[in-house]
């Protein structure tokens, strides 16, 4: 075996101990809430602050929030949380450009595989709220609607929030998903679209109260077809 098989071979057991330490870690977190935005959202912005009070909400609700640990979005949620004290859980991750955890956390785990990190968000959340982002957050949210629509996993609300924001990716998917038949009408109910605190808290407990996965959410004529 040469150096490069011998690199291979440890890697599964460095993989191994990420998930070790994040199942003993997360396994105390629970009930939790991920919350996912733009690390590039200042906190001037509108989404900061509406980030900031959802998770304050949520904590009040009786949840602990799970964020990605650093700027903008996630320090906002992380932020809410520690106000409403409670559990600001970071599961920071690794970067060539280094990402410095915010200060609003108030439990941190740190990881060098995206992978391994992104179980945790799944495995230990009640609920997914989807603040607006990038390439990143596009990933989360897309990642757990796939998981649901194939019943992968227990269906768990997926929250959109800010409906002026993905207007234009909810308008495509209509248009052309549907249209094209690569996605079924149904399967636009693998989430929901807010605007406010309220609505988000009111998703995540209605879904918990009935446990099933076509919660009737009154939505806002502006979002209807």
């Amino acid at each position: 075996m040469n150096g490069e098989q011998r690199s291979e071979t440890w890697r599964v057991f460095r993989i191994m101990a990420e998930f070790v330490d994040g199942f003993e870690f997360m396994s105390e977190s629970q009930p939790a809430i991920s919350i996912f935005g733009s690390a590039r959202t200042r906190a001037t912005d509108k989404y900061y602050t509406l980030a900031q009070k959802i998770a304050y909400s949520l904590v009040k609700e009786g949840y602990s929030i799970i964020t990605g640990g650093g700027p903008g979005i996630m320090e906002a949620a992380n932020r809410g949380a520690k106000e409403a004290d409670g559990k600001s859980i970071g599961l920071n991750i690794q970067l060539p450009m280094e990402q410095k955890p915010n200060r609003f956390i108030t439990h941190m785990l740190n990881f060098r595989y995206f992978f391994c990190r992104k179980v945790m968000f799944v495995k230990y959340a009640r609920g997914f709220v989807i603040m607006p982002g990038g390439f990143g957050t596009l990933d989360e949210f897309f990642e757990a609607v796939t998981l649901v629509q194939t019943n992968r996993i227990e269906p768990f609300p997926v929250v959109l929030v800010g409906s002026a924001y993905w207007k234009g990716l909810l308008d495509w998917m209509k248009k052309t998903l549907i249209k094209e038949k690569t996605i079924s009408k149904e399967d636009m109910a693998c989430f929901y679209v807010v605007d406010t605190p309220a609505e988000v808290v009111r998703a995540i407990k209605g879904f918990d109260k009935n446990k099933r996965w076509r919660f009737k959410f009154r939505k806002r004529k502006a979002h209807k077809k």
